[in-house]
């Protein structure tokens, strides 16, 4: 028999556990020994040795190998020992840079792990009698779990209690409408799933309702498992700009084969030998198409996203990264997220006095006595663990009793001195709470809850006072409390509110509110200084979210504020038309949220959303960016997001946008850089060939350049520290391109720059020494060193001056590298087997001077203007 066929009794007894206390520790070990973690099966990860051969893959890299081949071949026949060592120059090179990009895409591939395993799913468990939070995959058959309405289902379970469930299957019967599920329904043996209703499945979330269930499957046994093939089958999927680059790639590698295969016809028609110039021009494409741009992309991605999630913001899409530099609308939750979601008593007054008095740790005795009588009139607490505080029960209460603990009257103090003999607990009916409480040898009973219900059950106190009091504290957005009393002979059999809640003093009124998150201020002014607008959704009421969006900065002189049912009147039309001007919603619904987003989202905007609940989800997908709570959200939220806050916390969200935007603008630096170095040295060898019928560089020298410039400078650029002044600009525009702006022309120019160079080089260099060699020697050390400066112009657009020449340590490190192996190949030994020769000491001074010519080119473009931001 199956599960949902059998009782709840029979399922217990099965699995050898206890409602109550659950799975014993010993009993886990076991089980999880003999069934495995609770995951899918995943598609199988590449080896390191097949990341190895798969860089083997480019057709230019197998042509090149075979070129390689036949010159070992010629060499060994002809037994000339430098036409020997080339080809195995050429094959250790090739090796070498396979090496680098296995390397590469192992770190990438770790980076997403970490971050796939720290959004990992949890499950509430009970194990050795008591309940605890755990990672699903730990989950084992027999585990007692506990559901509510936000919850992904982590396993199959039988239900075993159940409260108004319903749990949205679509994944797996197809069925758009939330299943309704009880604990004690009988189902057949044969009904198909969507029958099965008193149960729960893997993969599925529980929309409405609690549940506490006995896990029956796990991992490939669930139902989600069985169909997990199909998962076999995915592919792995590029990122938009990924997708872009490798068009372009194709695009520009179309280009430099012409160009080399027009290079190897030229060298033939003027006599070079064959092999040598076949040789070089397929070194040339392997050096010049840029075919690890998709990959090194996923490098600088990645490295990105793990330096986020140290901010408190968890990535769980890729494309979600590029997507947050062109934010141009927040929308945001109130509570907790711009708010601290804390109540903090503020203001108090007391019948009789004159004013209002703000509260403090040494407040006044009449005061002092107003919280001592509130505070015995509330059910919840506040514990201190060292500097930590908990707060238990309503955020009300705690606010007061929180307060009357500052002023030196804990409750557990208050209440022994004053035992509680009775209570009517609060209700929203009453919008009261009341309590009977020794004092001495008076029975004393308090009463605190709405002011317009308590001014009509008061016989004494200046009650109108109190009322334009209470009016000017609500007007600041302040939540307002009356406490009251009076003494009573005897404690009725029946505690009735007509018996105690009536003939009451006035005592005094509390104003309470949930203060803004200090850092909330200067993330909504950095917003605004990056062209970004703030929004404000909430719950709350109207009054008390315009006062807390004043406070911040984001309702600003002439902006509006208006509430879900103002929203709900208006047509898309008439939102189209206003929703620039309105920076605070109030007591909205999910489907308002919507809305807002489409209309955002029709003037061209990208939307960053803010959600927690079930019904947030929806929203959250639709809107560009998906932002759900880490510490309130549910699972539902979290799934359907592109990103977690870790924090709930609203800086956290510009924060993400600031990483964002200089992820998107390293990524735009190492296209530069790879794409400009490129050009440059098809342009050298395509010229050279053009001009003088002679080879500038060697296909060994090529791949050397290549070796050296395109793998550890490039990765470097990547990790540049965001710009400070990167929240000055504006958003980029969602359908704005890489090389919008004149990028494209920039770098084509700067390609130009170093085949100018390079070619005076060999100029120079040949007519110097009058030998081949020289020219190529002096090409090598200008063309390769350049490429290194160029890493450091491509830094940023301000001159490299102004931000710190050497503030990068990885780029340092990288180009200290470069110019190591550099100079190694050229002032050792080694240089004969690279074709190189010994120069004078004065071609290499004019070397010097035309590979740091880019650096002059680019910081003089910088100060007059040529290369600024895109304002």
């Amino acid at each position: 028999m199956l599960a949902h066929s059998k009782t709840k009794e029979a399922l217990l007894d099965e699995f050898k556990v206890g409602l109550e206390k659950g799975l014993s520790s010993q009993e886990i070990a076991a089980r999880q020994a003999k069934y495995g973690p609770n995951k899918l099966r995943e598609k199988k990860k590449k080896t390191n040795l097949q990341r190895f051969f798969e860089q083997f893959k480019d057709a230019m890299i197998l042509i090149l190998l075979v070129a390689a081949a036949i010159s070992f071949v010629v060499a060994c026949v002809e037994r000339n020992p430098r036409e020997f060592f080339e080809p195995m120059l050429i094959l250790l090179i090739v090796i070498l840079n396979a090496v680098m990009g296995t390397i590469q895409e192992s770190k990438a591939e770790k980076a997403l792990d970490a971050l796939k395993n720290m959004s990992a799913p949890h499950a509430r468990v009970i194990r050795d009698g008591e309940e605890k939070i755990i990672d699903a995959a730990h989950l084992v058959p027999g585990d007692i779990i506990r559901l509510e309405a936000g919850d992904f289902v982590p396993a199959d379970a039988r239900l075993l209690q159940s409260a108004s469930l319903k749990s949205e299957e679509s994944a797996l019967t197809g069925e758009s409408v939330p299943s309704e599920k009880f604990a004690n329904a009988i189902v057949e043996e044969k009904s198909p799933i969507g029958d099965r209703t008193n149960m729960v499945f893997s993969g599925c979330s529980i929309t409405y309702g609690t549940a506490t269930a006995i896990v029956t499957a796990t991992g490939m046994d669930t139902e989600m498992g069985m169909i997990a093939n199909l998962l076999d089958n995915e592919e792995e999927t590029q990122t938009p700009l990924q997708q872009k680059l490798t068009s372009l790639g194709k695009y520009l590698g179309l280009m430099a084969l012409f160009a080399c295969a027009l290079i190897f016809v030229i060298g033939i028609v003027n006599g070079i030998p064959a092999l040598e110039i076949f040789m070089t021009a397929v070194s040339l494409a392997v050096s010049a198409i840029p075919e690890g741009l998709p990959a090194i992309v996923t490098i600088v991605l990645s490295i990105g996203v793990q330096r986020m999630v140290k901010k408190n913001a968890l990535i769980r899409r890729l494309p979600a990264v590029e997507t947050l530099g062109s934010s141009s609308v927040i929308c945001s939750d109130k509570t907790g997220t711009l708010t601290q979601n804390r109540m903090t008593l503020t203001k108090a007054y007391v019948g009789g006095t004159d004013d209002v008095e703000a509260i403090t740790t040494n407040c006044s005795d009449k005061v002092k006595d107003l919280l001592m009588l509130g505070s015995l009139c509330c059910d919840g607490s506040v514990v201190f663990n060292g500097d930590e505080e908990q707060h238990i029960g309503d955020p009300t209460e705690t606010a007061i009793v929180l307060a009357a603990h500052k002023n030196g009257m804990p409750k557990d103090d208050i209440n022994k001195k004053n035992p509680r003999l009775g209570v009517i607990p609060f209700d929203s009916d009453r919008k009261l709470m009341s309590t009977i409480n020794k004092f001495g040898e008076k029975n004393i009973v308090i009463v605190k809850g709405a002011f317009d219900v308590m001014a009509d059950r008061c016989i004494e106190g200046d009650i109108d006072k109190a009322r334009r009091i209470t009016e000017e504290m609500s007007a600041e957005a302040l939540r307002v409390l009356a406490i009251g009393y009076k003494e009573i002979d005897t404690i009725p059999d029946e505690l009735t509110s007509e018996n105690l809640e009536n003939g009451l003093i006035f005592v005094g009124l509390v104003g309470m509110i949930d203060p803004p998150r200090p850092e909330a201020k200067e993330a909504v002014a950095t917003c605004r200084k990056a062209s970004i607008k703030p929004v404000m959704i909430t719950g709350d009421h109207v009054i008390t979210a315009s006062a807390i969006a004043k406070e911040l900065g984001i309702l600003l002189e002439g902006d509006k504020a208006i509430t879900g049912a103002e929203l709900d009147m208006m047509t898309d039309t008439e939102l189209d038309r206003e929703v620039e001007h309105i920076s605070v919603y109030a007591r909205v619904s999910p489907e308002n949220k919507i809305r807002i987003v489409k209309a955002w989202q029709r003037k061209g905007k990208v939307v960053s959303m803010t959600g927690d609940g079930v019904n947030d989800a929806p929203a959250l997908k639709a809107a560009d960016i998906g932002c759900a709570m880490g510490i309130t959200g549910t699972d539902v939220a979290k799934g359907a997001a592109d990103m977690t806050l870790t924090d709930d916390n609203f800086a956290t969200i510009v924060d993400a946008v600031r990483e964002g935007r200089g992820i998107y603008m390293n990524i735009k630096k190492v296209v530069g850089f790879l794409l400009g170095t490129n050009i440059g040295e098809v342009i050298t060898v395509f010229v050279a060939m053009l001009l003088w019928h002679k080879t500038p560089l060697l296909s060994m020298q090529l791949l050397l350049i290549n070796l050296v410039t395109d793998s550890l400078p490039a990765i470097a650029l990547g990790m540049e520290a965001v710009e400070k002044n990167i929240m000055l600009q504006k958003p980029k525009p969602k359908d704005e391109g890489l090389f919008a702006h004149g990028f494209g022309i920039r770098i084509c120019l700067q390609g130009v720059l170093f085949g100018l160079i390079s070619l005076i080089a060999f100029y120079v260099g040949e007519k110097q020494t009058g030998l081949d060699q020289g020219g190529q020697t002096l090409a090598f050390m200008v063309l390769a060193l350049s490429q290194v400066v160029q890493a450091f112009n491509m830094r940023s657009e301000r001159s490299l001056f102004a931000i710190g020449f050497f503030s990068n340590s990885t780029l340092n490190k990288a180009a200290l590298s470069s110019i190591a192996i550099v100079c190694i190949v050229m002032f050792t030994p080694v240089r004969s087997i690279f074709g190189l020769i010994s120069l004078d000491t004065n071609l290499y001074l004019i070397g010097l001077a035309l590979l740091l010519s880019p650096l002059l080119v680019m910081e003089i473009s910088k100060a007059v203007g040529l290369i600024k931001h895109h304002k």
